[in-house]
């Protein structure tokens, strides 16, 4: 009886596998039509566009550390006290991201 069970589970296995492979093989050739080209390159041009809007997002932040940076290291070189800054810096941060 176990063996039976066995063979049964082991061909109801090869069937589910064959049955896989054979819509695998018919979603492949079939062709997409000219209305889901177009759907395609409408959302990877979107994508295109939040990616891009990212990268800049991500420049402007940089651009805005270099200037703080380029700040702090003037300042440090004036011989001016930085110290306060920065605590005063890292307090604001730490409300705006437990408000946040």
């Amino acid at each position: 009886m176990k063996n039976e069970n066995e063979k049964n589970r082991e061909h109801e296995l090869r069937q589910r596998i064959v049955s896989l492979v054979r819509a695998n093989d018919q979603a492949l050739k079939k062709e997409m039509t000219a209305a889901e080209v177009q759907k395609l390159k409408t959302a990877a041009s979107r994508l295109n566009q939040m990616l891009e809007a990212a990268a800049q997002a991500e420049g402007q932040e940089l651009k805005g550390a270099a200037a703080r940076l380029d700040q702090l290291l003037e300042n440090i070189a004036g011989g001016k006290d930085v110290i306060r800054n920065l605590k005063r810096r890292r307090d604001w941060q730490k409300r705006r991201s437990e408000d946040g």
